[in-house]
Protein backbone atom coordinates (compact mmCIF):
# COMPACT_ATOMS: atom_id res chain seq x y z
CA UNK A 1 0.00 0.00 0.00
CA UNK A 2 2.78 2.44 0.94
CA UNK A 3 4.65 1.61 -2.28
CA UNK A 4 1.51 2.22 -4.37
CA UNK A 5 0.87 5.57 -2.63
CA UNK A 6 4.50 6.55 -3.16
CA UNK A 7 4.24 5.67 -6.86
CA UNK A 8 1.03 7.71 -7.18
CA UNK A 9 2.66 10.66 -5.44
CA UNK A 10 5.70 10.42 -7.71
CA UNK A 11 3.46 10.28 -10.79
CA UNK A 12 1.46 13.28 -9.58
CA UNK A 13 4.65 15.29 -9.05
CA UNK A 14 5.92 14.35 -12.51
CA UNK A 15 2.64 15.33 -14.12
CA UNK A 16 2.66 18.62 -12.23
CA UNK A 17 6.19 19.40 -13.41
CA UNK A 18 5.29 18.47 -16.98
CA UNK A 19 2.21 20.68 -16.88
CA UNK A 20 4.12 23.70 -15.60
CA UNK A 21 6.98 23.14 -18.04
CA UNK A 22 4.61 24.04 -20.87
CA UNK A 23 2.79 26.83 -19.08
CA UNK A 24 3.54 30.20 -20.59
CA UNK A 25 4.71 33.32 -18.86
CA UNK A 26 2.58 35.67 -20.92
CA UNK A 27 -0.51 35.93 -23.11
CA UNK A 28 -1.02 36.84 -26.76
CA UNK A 29 -2.72 40.07 -25.65
CA UNK A 30 0.26 40.95 -23.45
CA UNK A 31 2.62 40.29 -26.37
CA UNK A 32 0.51 42.58 -28.54
CA UNK A 33 0.66 45.31 -25.87
CA UNK A 34 4.43 44.86 -25.52
CA UNK A 35 5.05 45.38 -29.24
CA UNK A 36 2.49 48.19 -29.54
CA UNK A 37 4.27 50.02 -26.72
CA UNK A 38 7.62 49.51 -28.45
CA UNK A 39 6.14 50.69 -31.76
CA UNK A 40 4.47 53.71 -30.17
CA UNK A 41 1.22 53.11 -32.01
CA UNK A 42 -1.77 50.76 -32.04
CA UNK A 43 -1.41 47.64 -34.17
CA UNK A 44 -3.26 47.17 -37.44
CA UNK A 45 -4.69 43.71 -38.14
CA UNK A 46 -5.05 44.65 -41.82
CA UNK A 47 -1.40 45.66 -42.06
CA UNK A 48 -0.55 42.39 -40.33
CA UNK A 49 -2.56 40.40 -42.89
CA UNK A 50 -0.80 42.14 -45.76
CA UNK A 51 2.60 41.65 -44.13
CA UNK A 52 1.90 37.96 -43.41
CA UNK A 53 0.93 37.13 -47.00
CA UNK A 54 3.40 39.34 -48.90
CA UNK A 55 6.97 38.81 -49.99
CA UNK A 56 9.58 41.21 -48.72
CA UNK A 57 12.51 40.73 -51.06
CA UNK A 58 12.79 36.99 -50.60
CA UNK A 59 10.75 34.18 -52.10
CA UNK A 60 9.18 33.30 -48.74
CA UNK A 61 6.29 34.91 -46.93
CA UNK A 62 5.14 34.14 -43.40
CA UNK A 63 2.37 32.12 -45.04
CA UNK A 64 4.95 29.99 -46.88
CA UNK A 65 5.38 27.98 -43.69
CA UNK A 66 2.46 29.02 -41.50
CA UNK A 67 -0.13 28.61 -44.27
CA UNK A 68 -2.54 31.00 -45.89
CA UNK A 69 -4.85 30.05 -43.03
CA UNK A 70 -2.73 30.17 -39.85
CA UNK A 71 -5.64 28.56 -37.97
CA UNK A 72 -4.66 25.15 -39.32
CA UNK A 73 -1.64 22.88 -39.02
CA UNK A 74 0.82 23.68 -41.81
CA UNK A 75 4.25 22.51 -42.83
CA UNK A 76 7.62 24.17 -43.20
CA UNK A 77 8.37 25.17 -46.79
CA UNK A 78 11.76 23.49 -46.98
CA UNK A 79 11.79 20.79 -44.29
CA UNK A 80 8.17 19.66 -44.53
CA UNK A 81 8.01 19.56 -40.71
CA UNK A 82 4.52 20.06 -39.26
CA UNK A 83 3.89 23.48 -37.73
CA UNK A 84 1.09 24.02 -35.22
CA UNK A 85 -1.46 26.73 -36.00
CA UNK A 86 -0.09 30.19 -35.30
CA UNK A 87 -3.42 31.87 -34.51
CA UNK A 88 -4.11 31.85 -30.75
CA UNK A 89 -7.78 30.93 -31.34
CA UNK A 90 -6.64 27.64 -32.88
CA UNK A 91 -3.58 27.07 -30.68
CA UNK A 92 -3.85 28.05 -27.02
CA UNK A 93 -0.05 27.86 -26.61
CA UNK A 94 0.65 30.43 -29.34
CA UNK A 95 2.36 33.58 -28.05
CA UNK A 96 2.33 32.43 -24.40
CA UNK A 97 6.10 32.24 -23.90
CA UNK A 98 7.93 35.54 -24.34
CA UNK A 99 11.33 33.94 -24.97
CA UNK A 100 9.88 31.70 -27.71
CA UNK A 101 8.04 34.66 -29.26
CA UNK A 102 11.28 36.61 -29.45
CA UNK A 103 13.27 33.62 -30.73
CA UNK A 104 10.84 32.73 -33.52
CA UNK A 105 10.22 36.32 -34.61
CA UNK A 106 14.00 36.77 -34.85
CA UNK A 107 14.52 33.57 -36.88
CA UNK A 108 11.48 33.84 -39.12
CA UNK A 109 11.88 37.53 -39.86
CA UNK A 110 15.46 36.91 -40.94
CA UNK A 111 14.18 34.18 -43.30
CA UNK A 112 11.41 36.35 -44.75
CA UNK A 113 12.97 39.82 -44.56
CA UNK A 114 16.70 39.15 -44.25
CA UNK A 115 16.52 41.28 -41.09
CA UNK A 116 14.70 41.34 -37.80
CA UNK A 117 11.11 42.58 -37.78
CA UNK A 118 10.31 45.97 -36.33
CA UNK A 119 8.00 46.35 -33.35
CA UNK A 120 5.38 47.75 -35.77
CA UNK A 121 5.56 44.61 -37.92
CA UNK A 122 5.39 42.29 -34.91
CA UNK A 123 2.40 44.07 -33.38
CA UNK A 124 0.56 44.11 -36.72
CA UNK A 125 1.13 40.38 -37.26
CA UNK A 126 -0.03 39.52 -33.76
CA UNK A 127 -3.12 41.74 -34.18
CA UNK A 128 -3.90 39.90 -37.44
CA UNK A 129 -3.46 36.50 -35.80
CA UNK A 130 -5.59 37.50 -32.79
CA UNK A 131 -8.41 38.53 -35.13
CA UNK A 132 -8.60 35.05 -36.71
CA UNK A 133 -11.19 32.51 -35.64
CA UNK A 134 -10.72 28.73 -35.96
Amino acid sequence: MFKQNLQQLFLAVLLGVAATAHAGDTTPAAQLQRFEAAAGRPASAENGRIFFTSTHGSKWTCASCHGESPTKVSKHASTGKAIDPLAPAANPDAFTDAARVDKWFRRNCKDVLSRECTADEKSDVIAFLLALKP
